[in-house]
């Protein structure tokens, strides 16, 4: 990629590659959003997927916490939406307020017609997801070299569930449904969904995007054997195809990250499964999963959100068994919030906790230092 201004903190792509580094890069999942007085500002009377769809809107949002918390955080990540790519299949994706995604034509079954519809159907995904690349490069534009910028997708199996179950879910009934009463078709479409996410994923790159982040969001919701056939594999295609796809565009790889919340049984997997960084919930003690990861990734994460919620003395508590779970983040720990930022944190606890990270890394240098 040419064009963009010269990287003059460079900290979270260094951790990425495994190097050690002065101190661990800092950013939080969902960092532009809602919490911030400054969004509803720009949002202004536009609808969520609007504010997607609008390269302006969208780089405004992306770079608002990086403006805020600026020097403290080591990373932007594009606002944008994992179901964006639903929405380029030809399905109707809404975000109603105070509900969440609403599919208001969710699949039914894999003998009805919208299912052979959505599998016949070629999806030009350099078309429909036009907007999101003009917003990378704008955001990129913008960022002017500031930090690096995140790309993101769903993983196929969290993309299924919405699809499936029309929007979030507390039983999730019907993807259960479609993965034990038709699994090969189910597979079918996992397999249609992860194709996408590569040629997806590898236009992020080619618009500017310097790191990768793949959700797996309702990974919880499969046991450790269901895992590993709905949802695993399809993680692995993304891992093994997209850095050919990047050399068939005469793209330089970048790094991937896999972050499948609530699949705390899984990490060893993970780990073997071709990121470069794994993301972890808060449900992971650190040292355990610095124990089980043995080196081979690096690890991402990984606060409880609802940290931000207390005070600051609770906040200073959780970074100090971060910092000494993940071995002081001189190696090997890119910091993070285990899930996004929840709604009504106040900006300032935020900014507590990344100004605590930032104390307590240095302090990892002078053990003397009071915690």
């Amino acid at each position: 990629m040419t064009g963009f201004a010269e990287l003059k903190n460079d900290l979270l792509l260094r951790a990425a590659r495994g190097e050690e580094v002065e101190r661990p890069p800092i950013w939080v999942m969902r960092q532009a959003g809602r919490y911030l007085p400054e969004y509803h500002q720009a949002k202004g009377d536009n609808d969520f997927f609007a504010c997607c769809r609008s390269p302006e809107i969208a780089s405004t949002l992306t770079l608002q916490p990086v403006d805020r918390y600026d020097g403290l955080i080591d990373a932007a990540i594009i606002f944008s939406d994992i179901l964006v790519i639903p929405q380029a299949m030809g399905m109707v994706v809404e975000m109603l307020d105070k509900k969440g995604p609403h599919f208001p034509d969710p699949l039914k079954s894999p003998p009805d017609e919208q299912y052979e519809r959505l599998m016949d159907r070629k999806v030009n995904v350099a078309k429909e997801l036009d907007y999101v690349y003009r917003a990378i490069t704008l955001t990129r534009q913008k960022l002017n070299g500031r930090v690096p910028l995140y790309g993101f997708c769903g993983a196929p199996w969290t993309l299924l569930c919405y699809m499936v179950e029309g929007g979030g879910s507390k039983l999730f009934v019907q993807v259960k449904t479609w993965i034990y009463k038709h699994p090969d078709q189910s597979k079918k479409l996992l397999q249609k969904i992860a194709e996408l996410c590569v040629e997806y994923l590898a236009l992020q790159v080619k618009a500017g995007a310097q790191i990768l982040q793949v959700f797996d969001s309702w990974a919880a919701e499969l046991s450790p054997a269901s895992f590993k056939e709905f949802s695993l594999p399809y993680l692995r295609h993304i891992s093994n195809h997209l850095p050919r796809r990047l050399e068939e565009l005469h793209l330089e790889g970048v790094p991937m990250v896999v972050f499948a919340k609530g699949a705390w049984y899984a990490l060893d997997d993970l780990c073997a499964s071709g990121y470069q960084v794994v993301g972890l919930d808060w449900l992971q003690d650190p040292a355990e999963a610095v124990r089980i990861a043995r080196g081979r990734v690096i690890l991402q994460g990984n606060a409880d959100p609802g940290v931000l919620y207390g005070d600051r003395k609770a906040i200073t508590a959780l970074v100090h068994h971060m910092v000494q779970g993940f071995g002081g983040g001189k190696q090997g720990w890119i910091a993070n919030l285990g899930h996004g930022v929840t709604p009504f944190v106040d900006p300032d606890n935020l900014k507590f906790f990344f100004e605590e990270i930032h104390r307590l890394t240095k302090a990892e240098s002078h053990p003397s230092t009071s915690l």
